[in-house]
């Protein structure tokens, strides 16, 4: 009984705390960070605090049976708000993006460019925000197309589940299930997909962690898979500052590949 009586006072605390009323500085969590790998992370931000997660750059490539599309995006950020002891909202938009659209039938270029998409989400902890071994949150989202760049963009939206454990020897383990219902990649039409990631983390050297991460997506419409190895590397430059770079690599000719810079901090 006492460990569990532990705990609940821990969360009991924490409750205290809301977006008008932050949590003393002095008494923060340790940062973490949805970024930068694609399992997000299950805490939250400490409520009454911000936390901004950007790519500075972010470059991709992906190619369907009909085109290839290249992709640059400045500043891809997310901001996060700490709005109770374990919840958080979440707003995501991209500063600019240019692309390049090639007809791999026809050689046809087009090119665009602009403001892009604007994403709200919300992510609720449901255990381990406050210490343990395991954690666990769900992360329901919908996107907004206000996208310049891309023309064919539309309303879409999921919910994601993440998970994380801690392991002998400071070594973390990621887990994450997510749903989505997205636009096809040829036309306008929306489909089905589910995503399973699996991630782990370790410091390499003091304040530098390296990250290694497999996941995979199935479109159900399609009856396509896709599966990807990604690698990051994240620096503790200070206590409320990190930068971190690293790729998400498609195998299949299909899958797209991403490469990025970028930076998290926290006020």
């Amino acid at each position: 009984m006492y460990l569990p009586m532990i705990a609940f006072g821990q969360d009991k605390l924490s409750d205290t705390y809301w977006l008008f009323h932050p949590v003393p500085k002095a008494q923060m969590r340790d940062m973490e960070t949805d970024r930068p790998d694609v399992t997000e992370s299950p805490f939250t931000v400490d409520a009454g605090h911000f936390q901004y997660e950007t790519d500075l750059i972010r470059t991709s490539r992906e190619r369907s049976d009909s085109k290839q599309t290249n992709t640059l995006l400045i500043n891809q950020a997310n901001l996060k708000i700490g709005i109770t002891g374990s919840m958080a909202i979440q707003i995501g938009f991209q500063s600019f993006g240019r692309e390049k659209e090639t007809d791999l039938g026809s050689g046809e270029v087009k090119k665009s460019y602009g403001i892009g998409d604007v994403t709200f989400r919300i992510k609720q902890n449901l255990l381990g925000n406050n210490g343990g071994n395991f954690a666990l949150a769900v992360l329901p989202y919908v996107k907004f197309p206000s996208s310049k760049f891309d023309t064919q963009s539309r309303f879409e939206g999921g919910l994601i589940v993440p998970m994380q454990f801690k392991l002998p020897g400071e070594w973390k383990l990621g887990l994450q299930l997510e749903a989505d219902r997205l636009k096809d990649a040829d036309q306008q039409a929306m489909h089905t997909e589910f995503l399973q990631s699996l991630t782990i983390s370790h410091a390499l050297i003091k304040g530098v962690d390296g990250i290694g991460e497999t996941y995979y997506s199935y479109d159900f419409k399609a009856h396509q898979w896709s599966n990807f190895l990604n690698a990051a590397i994240q620096i503790d430059v200070a206590r409320d500052f990190k930068l971190d770079a690293g790729l998400n690599y498609g195998i299949q000719q299909t899958a797209s590949k991403h490469y990025f810079i970028g930076a998290s901090c926290r006020f």
